[in-house]
């Protein structure tokens, strides 16, 4: 799929230049714009560079979408690309936004030959019909807008003359625009993947956890009242955290500070057999990673060093500072696995046990946030345990952690 955009977007941008160049700089030549002290070259590459300057700058605002706001802030890139005297964008309704004059007696006119342009879903040119001696909005070319579920709206050029240069043109902007809106709907369903595969995790906290966790803090109640109370504030952190909402990263410091909160509560109820040991390097505290990418590796270490085995469990968890990245590693003793079953529950294929659900929603997320190279790579052997190491980049543009929010009062 990303493949296919990118081409189609090659496409849209070579078919821009074509079309729009010669109309860009004549824009370009009448204003007599220049760059100080910079040789742009000959005509023909001035007008190119203005061209892919110009669309550059429109496109941030159309990936978030047909929206007023988005296409308000287009518009004129827009109009400008195409040398125009006005330029409006539409979604199946109204029009959103109007660049140029002849707003006030042409956007009614505007709706009605969209409606009728939804129909054939294809680029028209038509004389306005308008009165006004002053107006110079005498012909316009409505090109639509696409996307996955069909037609969204129109780009709706006007010019003082019929022009076959500015139909072509108005069509291939019209083309790129549709490429720019179908990346924002990509990036909006990469989202709601990605708040799918979150939900996934927090399911995985299952009520057995939940019950178990409470009845160790029911123990200490008579026993150990202060101990109860204080694994009580730890279970309603670690909660609190794994059901936030702040976002889908988090930094490593926080991730470390719910897992020292899973520990805990799994350690009041396993007593001695839990050994952990954590070796954290101090700089490599504030990296941001995706949220809830380390917490499923723990879990599992605890469920195969102490619910699949009756001997002393010890974890080691360690955080090292490695040039441009950060290493994590998640080390257990457990009964560990056989290679070619973790390989099928890396593949995501059927009959394999459900407790591995979170091995391959971290492989998958890190992969999709930094790249098939930042995949965890997990060493295991039947009783020997099992070893995740996991890089993640210092700095990745895009991955900013979240803050979590206030905690709240422990109370008195």
């Amino acid at each position: 799929m990303t493949g296919a955009y990118q081409v189609l977007l090659a496409v849209a941008a070579a078919a821009v230049m074509l079309g729009a160049g010669w109309v860009a700089g004549r824009w370009h030549a009448r204003r007599g714009e220049r760059l100080a002290g910079l040789d742009l070259g000959t005509p023909v590459e001035r007008a190119t560079f203005h061209t892919l300057h110009t669309a550059s700058l429109a496109a941030p605002p159309l990936r978030a979408g047909l929206t007023q706001d988005a296409a308000r802030k287009a518009a004129r890139r827009l109009r400008s690309l195409l040398g125009t005297e006005a330029l409006c964008l539409t979604d199946r309704e109204a029009v959103l936004a109007w660049d140029g004059p002849g707003a006030d007696h042409h956007e009614r006119r505007a709706m009605a030959r969209v409606r009728m342009m939804l129909e054939s879903e294809r680029s028209q040119s038509v004389r306005t019909e308008c009165q006004r001696p002053d107006c110079p909005l005498k012909w316009a070319v409505f090109a639509p807008l696409t996307g996955e579920d069909g037609v969204l709206g129109a780009l709706v050029a006007y010019g003082s003359r019929e022009s076959a240069v500015l139909v072509r043109a108005a069509t291939e902007v019209a083309r790129w625009v549709s490429v720019q809106l179908e990346l924002s709907e990509l990036d909006r369903s990469r989202t709601r993947l990605m708040e799918a595969e979150i939900k996934a995790l927090r399911a995985q906290i299952s009520p057995h956890f939940i019950f178990n966790s409470l009845a160790a803090i029911a123990s200490f109640v008579r026993t150990d009242p202060e101990r109860a109370r204080e694994l009580l504030l730890e279970f309603a952190d670690f909660t609190r955290y794994s059901f936030r909402r702040h976002g889908d990263f988090t930094t490593l410091a926080e991730e470390l500070r719910s897992i020292q909160q899973y520990l805990a509560l799994a350690g009041a109820r396993f007593g001695d057999r839990l050994k952990v040991t954590l070796q954290v390097a101090p700089e490599v505290l504030p990296v941001a990673l995706p949220f809830l990418c380390l917490q499923p590796l723990v879990e599992n270490a605890v469920k195969h060093g102490l619910e699949d085995s009756t001997r002393e469990c010890r974890i080691t968890i360690t955080a090292q500072d490695a040039g441009p990245d950060a290493v994590i590693t998640v080390e257990d003793n457990g009964v560990g696995m056989d290679p070619a079953l973790l390989r099928r529950i890396l593949a995501g294929e059927g009959g394999v046990s459900a407790s591995g659900v979170g091995l391959p929603n971290v492989d998958e997320r890190i992969r999709q946030v930094y790249g098939d190279a930042y995949g965890p790579v997990m060493e295991t052997g039947i009783g020997v345990g099992m070893k995740v190491t996991v890089r993640i980049p210092k700095y990745r543009a895009g991955v900013h952690s979240s803050p979590a929010g206030p905690v709240p009062p422990a109370g008195p």
